[in-house]
């Protein structure tokens, strides 16, 4: 069941979203050569509590950690550890919000030092297919059509879009439906209504689209171990075009 939240509600999330919009932008500025991802939860952590907020993701079916840090082939859900980062990696922080009842989430992938051009062009691909599909939340067009944007775009790049992985709806829960693919063919899927709630997360790779869970049984890697990138904002669907509510 969808859920179409209120106006209110909405305005809850928009504060949670705010909170997530902050942490990501110091984490952002906090990644550089040396730091242990370790670190940067710990960064996470004070930054959202500070604003009275509480990490989402934290003991969600069983996660250990406050944030979720993916270093170059780990697309999600990374445990951050004492691994330090260096030179020319890649890094995507995946951050949730609750904020009183609401959730939000979204992330960002940035470069450590000087990134390859593979790299830096993976990055850009996977921000612009983000904005791309979140231009297609629009009432009355189906959910698919954003799905397919997105494809298109990164495919159109020399890239793929992984397939085991997708967005998802929020509200009171992190996870909620409806289920939203980075791939598919247009027109298909429910028609997005007004007070619908969106967290888009492109999720793109170098190479192969097929990904792989770890012995931890929370990282999920590429396969053939080539970068990947994220990039995720929660969107609400509005009579006015998308509300981006982590946005800064």
């Amino acid at each position: 069941m969808i859920v179409l939240r209120s106006k209110e509600e909405i305005g809850q999330m928009r504060r949670a979203g705010s909170i997530l919009a902050m942490t990501l932008e110091k984490l952002s500025r906090s990644v550089r050569v040396g730091i242990a991802t370790s670190e940067l939860d710990a960064i996470a952590r004070d930054e959202i509590i500070s604003r009275n907020g509480y990490p989402a993701f934290k003991g969600y079916n069983g996660f250990p950690a406050n944030i979720c840090v993916s270093v170059n082939e780990t697309v999600v859900h990374g445990i951050p550890s004492n691994r330090k980062l260096q030179d020319g990696d890649i890094v995507s922080l995946d951050v949730g919000v609750r904020f009183r009842d609401y959730c939000a989430d979204g992330a960002v992938t940035v470069g450590v030092g000087r990134i390859s051009d593979t790299a830096a062009k993976l990055i850009e691909v996977t921000k612009k297919a983000l904005y791309i599909g979140i231009e297609k939340v629009q009432t009355g067009l189906r959910l698919t059509d954003l799905s397919h944007a997105i494809q298109q775009y990164v495919e159109s790049n020399g890239f793929s879009v992984v397939r085991a992985l997708v967005g998802h709806g929020i509200g009171t829960n992190i996870h909620e439906e409806p289920e939203i693919p980075n791939f598919g063919r247009p027109g298909m899927g429910p028609v997005l209504e007004s007070g619908m709630v969106l967290a888009i997360e492109p999720m793109v790779n170098a190479g192969t689209f097929e990904v792989e869970t770890l012995n931890d049984g929370w990282s999920i890697v590429t396969k053939d171990r080539k970068l990947s990138a994220h990039f995720e904002h929660t969107v609400a669907v509005t009579d006015d075009g998308p509300q981006i509510l982590t946005a800064k």
